[in-house]
């Protein structure tokens, strides 16, 4: 059995400024997605398209942490907390509680990609093609944050398990290292299997719903050792939130991959 490192969630005191370790794996996750972005302007089919610039890759990432933050805080009072919000909606402003939901944020990230093929006149789905093989990596940084600061622990876990791990405030039962399992899945893992896809031709779209397809599975596999939300529990059928959040998402990933698919044969 393991045990939790406790590390100081404040990795930089600079007088009163403090520097927090899940600050920076979300400046890390943006600087990854600036470089990935740029490899991927050396990608077919963005390579022979000359309108795809650095310039590009810039405003995508501006517009994309805000869509992040945006999305992610309101996507969490929607999804996991509705009441308490509507009671207390000043209280959706205050981000430094904690408080945000990937779910909530790429819907804040569609929202902005949807601004951006607007206002430069691209065809969504080619911005989303783009979008897809950067984001993996900075999900899997968020997932280290997660572990750095000890939040979103796993089920109890059975003590014979090597990895098994003891989380403070979480007493003495040893539970699933689930950020880690995360870490793996939802970042590594989706990353190179959609890095190495999106480096062949396919149809327009099918990156990105191979995306929404692969992090809505991977997601949904972890949530069977991630401990769901206290004021939540388990809902319908046993399976938690992130579970139910997830089932459209693997549906319609899987629906429209087959669906771009069918659309490029028949043109």
């Amino acid at each position: 059995m393991l045990i939790h490192p406790q590390i100081d969630p404040v990795a930089l005191q600079l007088g009163p400024l403090a520097v927090h370790w899940y600050g920076l794996t979300y400046l890390a996750a943006f600087a990854l997605f600036y470089w990935l972005g740029t490899c991927r302007l050396h990608h077919l089919p963005f390579s022979r398209l000359s309108e795809w610039t650095r310039q590009d890759v810039e405003d995508i990432l501006f517009l994309g942490v805000l869509g992040v933050v945006l999305g992610g805080r309101i996507g969490y009072c929607l999804f996991y907390k509705p009441g308490y919000y509507a009671s207390h909606p000043l209280e959706v402003l205050a981000v430094w509680q904690g408080g945000m939901s990937f779910h909530g944020g790429m819907l804040g990230v569609m929202a902005s990609m949807v601004w951006f093929a607007w206002s430069r006149k691209r065809p969504f789905l080619q911005v989303m093609d783009f979008v897809a093989p950067c984001v993996p990596t900075g999900l899997a940084a968020g997932r280290i944050g997660n572990f750095i600061n000890g939040e979103l622990w796993g089920r109890v876990a059975d003590p014979s398990l090597p990895w098994a791990m003891l989380f403070r405030g979480t007493g003495d039962l040893p539970r699933h290292p689930s950020q880690i399992y995360q870490f793996l899945m939802e970042g590594v893992l989706l990353f190179v299997l959609l890095w190495l896809y999106a480096r062949k031709p396919r149809a327009q779209g099918q990156v990105a719903f191979a995306f929404l397809f692969g992090y809505g599975v991977f997601r949904f596999v972890a949530e069977y050792f991630r401990e769901p939300d206290a004021h939540l529990g388990l809902l319908s059928l046993g399976m938690s939130m992130g579970q139910w959040l997830c089932l459209p998402m693997i549906v319609l990933g899987a629906a429209f991959w087959f669906w771009c698919g069918r659309r490029a044969a028949a043109t």
